[in-house]
């Protein structure tokens, strides 16, 4: 799991790996340090623990980075972005139920996760 503090560019996010590898690049954008922000980003390093190397984690907190949020056109934080592979996916909030994290950003099951189970429901 690689995690940086600026956003993942095209050109540079994956060095070396060959598009379609496999590779998972998530942003996460919160909002200071808030309890739901903590949380998510707590959340979401779990998740990407289990995917290894296949997982590159970008935080990005708009009060520092307004124009970046902008640029995404985050209205809610936190919301963490899938952007690779394509297309992209978005999720809000803190994150808390794994499985549909999983499920939502159309991740592998991980190790310590159990595969989603899909309900109609």
């Amino acid at each position: 799991m690689s995690i940086s503090a600026d956003p993942p560019s095209a050109a540079s996010a994956w060095p070396g790996a060959p598009a379609g590898a496999g590779a998972y690049v998530l942003t996460l954008y919160v909002t200071g340090q808030s309890v739901r922000s903590a949380r998510a980003v707590s959340n979401l390093r779990q998740l990407c623990e289990g995917l290894g190397t296949r997982c590159e984690l970008t935080i990005i907190d708009v009060l520092e980075r307004p124009q970046l949020a902008e640029d995404e056109k985050i209205l809610a934080t936190p919301t963490v972005v899938r952007q690779r592979p394509l297309p992209v996916r978005r999720v809000i909030g803190d994150l808390s139920d794994l499985d549909k994290v999983i499920l939502w950003l159309e991740l592998p099951p991980t190790a310590d996760t159990p595969p989603p189970s899909q309900t109609n429901g």
